[in-house]
């Protein structure tokens, strides 16, 4: 029960909390929509790669579709479970830039375009697919580690302030690396390229991937170090971030 007027005008029922309700952030009809859209692409997209590629179709693409589905629904799925508090509906990811839609956009444009004028291009050789699918497979298996060991010090958002439950991570997966989470999405975008053999596509996630991902780390390890001092510019010291020409 609401302990104040603040509080009560939080809450549509004595039990339920308004943020729960249809249009806030934590609706839970928005969760429940978004999960079973995923999982009804991720199986759409799967059942169709398998068909295609038994009539040696283009079934690249049904694949990046299936995989895209995998990593929208792992980004919720694992905060949800980790860091609980922070699991909304943005969680998802769905809303993750302009430049994020242009270039999933662009890809699979790119990849149509070859598959009927370009064949050879769009379906490359079978070590270059293999090597592509290892490279998503280890990006998202790194990514979702991260985001598991950070657990409520992982944000989807630059942390301009320290919160209570913002902790130094230094196990795990960050053992090794500075930031996984970045490493790991950096090489699911190249897999997911080199997989559908989109040779415009992997310069493009390459390049932009970088510069993202170089000056989100400038402005994130900044405020890192206003945080925890010194304990972060040691651990800063010992690590790397593997990204090529990142340090």
């Amino acid at each position: 029960m609401p302990d104040s007027e603040s509080d009560e005008d939080s809450y549509i029922t004595p039990f339920f909390p308004r943020y729960l309700f249809p249009g806030e952030d934590y609706a839970l009809d928005g969760i429940a929509i978004r999960a079973q859209l995923l999982g009804l692409t991720a199986g759409l997209s799967l059942s169709a790669a398998v068909a295609l590629y038994l009539h040696n179709s283009a079934y690249h693409l049904p694949i990046f579709i299936f995989i895209l589905s995998v990593f929208h629904f792992l980004e919720f799925y694992i905060t949800a479970r980790y860091n609980t508090r922070r699991a909304d509906i943005g969680s998802f990811l769905f809303r993750n830039g302009k430049a994020y839609n242009i270039a999933h956009t662009f890809a699979a444009t790119e990849y149509v375009v070859e598959y009927f004028f370009v064949p050879a291009v769009a379906t490359p050789p079978i070590y270059i697919f293999v090597a592509g699918l290892l490279l998503v497979a280890l990006g998202q298996t790194l990514r979702s580690l991260a985001m598991i060991h950070a657990a409520t010090s992982f944000n989807h958002h630059v942390a301009y302030r320290k919160e209570v439950d913002h902790r130094l991570v230094t196990d795990g997966v960050f053992k090794y690396f500075r930031h996984p989470s970045y490493l790991g999405f950096w090489l699911w975008g190249l897999g997911t390229q080199a997989m559908m053999g989109n040779p415009i596509s992997f310069v493009g996630y390459m390049v932009v991937l970088w510069k993202f991902f170089h000056r989100r780390i400038e402005i994130e390890e900044t405020y890192l170090v206003r945080f925890f001092g010194n304990r972060y510019v040691e651990y800063r010291e010992r690590t790397r971030v593997w990204i090529p020409f990142i340090r």
